[in-house]
């Protein structure tokens, strides 16, 4: 390595530290601030709350890292051109190319690590921090409960309403409860106040009430209904507990949770269950047409067929991560085994299908006809909703590369903006930085909301952001090299530049 490259990324490397840890200590503040108000009298232990926080910084570095580039390199080249160290550096015939090479290389190691990081270690942060909130959410059912809301204390057994909750005092005002325990029992009991508390194993909840009356009825009794009117009531809940359970697996997971192998496991299954749905598609027309035509009405579904293998970046990374598993061992080669997940497959009409008989030709034809109407919008319905799930999981794959190769494009942008503006400062820092961040992620956030809905591909949804700004890169990089360029360097693109120009002349020579 050359004293001039040692020098280049030892001035990167101190604002990519710095603005790595700030940005980070920012939004981990940010994060602190929005779950305050849910951690709050919980009676959580410091190390639980210190685990939220830890697992909700995996998904901050992920969109700190690329940020921390871009602010390194317009803050170190812009440095370097305030003390007129670029114009020292050129005086000696070292061109703009060979001053960025070196960072766009760091950049290139950086993306990777990057990329396994958003892959590796970024879905499994995920998948613990959602269950760690589901667990801190039903330790206690007061801080969950929602004024003028229906909450299910008990899944499917008991909900309660209440126009006015006390968090401080567990008062509560405007009671509804419904208790649906028993298939054949139904009892609704309505309140002017109540207060909650817990036994003292704390595992029962108990509601006393205040002037209020009880429906009840009984299926048993169909004919008779109860009214009964209270003063005070008190009512026991079995089963909740104010401990925090911690669950011990949770076999779901989004498509946040997922690694890209998961994800490209995910999105073949969705591919498979769009054929069937097409083959079905076929089989019904098919079925309809033979009616019309009086063919006979017995045919078989052809489910064998499958779609070509899989291709691509994503393909290919999963292909060699499965050669390297197999490579390292047998437990190796298990984890990383991608999971199959997906919609069910349409396969209602696999076997022989007969049509009816015992009608006429057209009368045959007519149920046909309204019978083929209302499977083929069913099976319309069906296939968008397999393509909107298939193009969900595609999105997070390409933002998966598209997050990480952004450190190489916001070296190529933020280079020679810095290098445009040498002495722009501090102020540059921030104002280009803020800039090509909210571009970047509204970009972003705007290509999945289109792709999830199918308006584009997701492959455009998520590199379009990265495409716009590596072209403008490029052409300000341009820019530079030619006001800058000197008779001892030249740029790689030049001879390209020649053949067009001379090109361009012999059009208007023409």
């Amino acid at each position: 390595m050359s004293l001039l490259t040692r020098y280049l990324l030892k001035e990167h490397l101190a604002p990519f530290l710095f603005a790595l840890s700030a940005l980070t200590g920012l939004l981990l503040l940010n994060q602190v601030a929005r779950q305050f108000g849910n951690l709050v009298g919980k009676g959580l232990p410091w190390s639980v709350i210190g685990e939220l926080f830890g697992l909700s910084l995996p998904f901050i570095v992920a969109m700190t890292l690329p940020m921390a580039a871009l602010m390194a390199v317009l803050h170190a080249f812009g440095r370097l051109g305030a003390d007129n160290e670029i114009t020292a550096l050129k005086a000696g015939g070292v061109d703009l190319v060979r001053l960025v090479r070196p960072v766009l290389l760091a950049a290139v190691g950086l993306a990777v690590t990057t990329f396994l990081f958003l892959d590796q270690v970024l879905p499994r942060s995920n998948h613990e921090l959602k269950t760690l909130l589901i667990d801190i959410a039903r330790k206690k059912p007061t801080f969950e409960l929602k004024e003028q809301m229906v909450n299910e204390v008990i899944p499917g057994e008991f909900f309660l309403r209440a126009g006015l909750i006390d968090q401080a005092t567990d008062r509560l005002g405007d009671v509804v409860i419904y208790d649906l325990a028993r298939d054949d029992r139904r009892r609704t009991i309505y309140a002017d106040s109540g207060y909650m508390r817990f036994n003292a194993g704390r595992t029962d909840l108990h509601l006393t009430l205040f002037d209020g009356y009880v429906h009840d009825y009984d299926r048993a009794q169909a004919g008779v209904f109860r009214r009964v009117f209270f003063r005070t009531d008190l009512v026991r809940v079995r089963g909740v507990s104010n401990r925090l359970v911690r669950t011990e697996e949770d076999e779901f997971k989004g498509d946040r949770e997922l690694s890209v192998c998961e994800l490209e496991a995910a999105v073949a299954e969705d591919r498979r269950s769009l054929d069937a749905l097409a083959r079905e598609r076929e089989t019904a027309v098919s079925a309809d047409a033979r009616v019309l035509v009086g063919a006979p009405p017995y045919y078989a579904l052809d489910s064998s067929r499958t779609g070509p293998p899989r291709s691509g970046l994503a393909a290919t990374y999963c292909s060699a991560l499965a050669r390297l598993g197999l490579w390292l061992g047998p437990r190796a080669a298990a984890a990383q085994a991608p999971a199959s997940r997906g919609i069910a497959r349409a396969d209602s009409l696999r076997g022989l299908i007969r049509l009816p008989e015992g009608r006429s030709s057209r009368a045959a034809a007519d149920a046909s006809a309204s019978s083929l109407r209302s499977r083929l919008a069913v099976l319309e319905s069906q296939r968008r909703n397999a393509r909107q799930h298939a193009a969900r999981f595609r999105v997070e794959i390409h933002k998966k590369f598209s997050i990480a190769a952004a450190c190489v494009v916001f070296v190529l942008i933020g280079a020679p903006v810095s290098l445009r503006f040498p002495r722009g400062g501090v102020g540059l820092v921030i104002g280009a930085s803020v800039a090509i961040f909210a571009l970047y992620y509204v970009g972003l956030i705007g290509g999945e909301t289109l792709a999830d809905e199918l308006i584009i591909p997701p492959f455009w949804a998520m590199w379009t952001p990265n495409l716009i700004m590596v072209a403008s890169g490029v052409a300000l990089f341009r820019r530079l090299v030619r006001q800058h360029a000197t008779t001892r360097s030249s740029a790689w693109w030049e001879p390209v530049d020649a053949v067009l120009d001379r090109w361009l002349a012999g059009r208007r020579g023409g």
